[in-house]
């Protein structure tokens, strides 16, 4: 299968590393970090609206620009490529893909083009425990007559110290476990019982943990039919998965063209280090797994512009290969560049960082072995 970008494809690209690279570089990272704003940037996020980033998979009716999954992906790569701190992956995939997917035709009226303007950003909140989970859902939601009452938390909500929205997952039948008896309901930052706990993380991006007690959510803002939200979560987090390994995709790339160029300039010994032999081994295997982890993101990226049925199978191979890619990468990119890689005046220990929380998101590459395992039957 060829990979081939339209010329639209390649304007957003270039578009996309243009203003990372310029307005969002490693540097900017450091800065937010150092001055406590947890990754939040809310003159980048503005930029990002203005640049239509929020709206490449919202369609031109609801005030987006409707370019699909392909398009979306060449802004995560970019992304990836600084390590920008951005809604974009909660809120320009997960958010719009789950009103796109679930939303009835008044609830994408109301909330797609205030997040193609970059009015309103989102946050899905899904996991309770320590790993990736999305059928251990124990929060409850309970019908109060003018609605559900939803009680529970959640752990490590990406981006929740800061969206507008929350799309949280609660169990309206079944016990934890049960695909079955799911709904995703749309819950405001400001709705009375939402409890937003701040965490500091080790990639400097940051995220929350969420409590939520007597949190009465009205039926408009039901995503979907009541217990069969794994319907529309299943894709949604597949979209989401896509759109992550993308970004890992990038963030591994500019790791290693970092190292390759330190490889070329550095001496030891009188040599260049990039001449020792088993230097050069280290960094041809990341140069392979790079083409090969490439080659499974463009083609999952693809299937769902596509709506093909194997969506699902790419999806995970796609989120395994990024993920063993990138932690691949930024270990090598620390042990290459030695006693400089270790300290924090370079930008090789943010690559590393960043990959550890890329890694764990939306499913390790454990998880999604397994689950590729399963869906081809075994």
């Amino acid at each position: 299968m060829s990979f081939v970008l339209t010329e639209d494809q390649e304007m957003l690209r270039d578009t996309a590393i243009n203003f990372t690279r310029d307005e969002l570089p490693v540097k900017h990272l450091r800065g937010l970090r150092d001055s406590g704003k947890n990754g939040v940037d809310p003159e980048g996020r503005q930029k990002l609206a203005e640049l239509g980033f929020f709206g490449v998979l919202i369609p031109e009716e609801y005030d987006g620009v409707g370019m699909g999954m392909v398009a979306l992906g060449q802004v995560m790569e970019a992304q990836g490529r600084t390590l920008a701190s951005t809604p974009l992956l909660q809120t320009a995939c997960i958010g719009a893909s789950a009103i796109l997917l679930g939303g009835s035709e008044a609830q994408k009226q109301e909330w797609l083009p205030k997040i193609a303007s970059g009015e309103v950003t989102t946050a899905l909140a899904l996991d309770e425990g320590s790993h990736h989970n999305p059928a251990g859902v124990a929060t409850e939601a309970e019908r109060d007559g003018q609605g559900y009452t939803l009680n529970g938390a959640k752990k490590y909500v990406q981006d929740g110290h800061h969206a507008d929205v929350f799309i949280v997952v609660a169990r309206t039948f079944g016990e934890a476990g049960d695909k079955h008896g799911l709904t995703l309901f749309l819950v405001p930052r400001d709705a009375n019982g939402v409890s937003v706990q701040t965490l500091n993380t080790v990639d400097s991006h940051g995220a929350a943990h969420l409590t939520l007690e007597d949190v009465h959510v009205p039926e408009s803002h039901v995503l979907g039919a009541a217990d069969k939200g794994m319907d529309i979560l299943e894709p949604v987090l597949d979209r989401g998965r896509i759109a992550l390994a993308a970004e890992m995709l990038g963030s591994s790339r500019a790791a290693f063209e970092m190292t390759h160029e330190y490889l070329q300039t550095r001496k030891q010994f009188g040599q260049l280090i990039g001449s020792f032999q088993a230097l050069q081994h280290r960094a041809a295997k990341m140069f392979t797994d790079l083409e090969l982890t490439t080659s499974c993101v463009s083609a999952a990226l693809s299937a769902v512009d596509e709506q093909r049925n194997d969506i699902a199978e790419l999806a995970s191979l796609a989120k395994a290969m990024a993920g063993e890619t990138v932690h691949l990468v930024s270990n090598d990119t620390v042990q290459l560049h030695g006693g400089i890689g270790m300290t924090d005046e370079h930008e090789a220990g943010f690559y590393m960082k960043r990959a550890r929380v890329q890694e764990a998101l939306l499913g390790s590459a454990s998880f999604h072995r397994d689950r590729f395992a399963q869906i081809n039957g075994y």
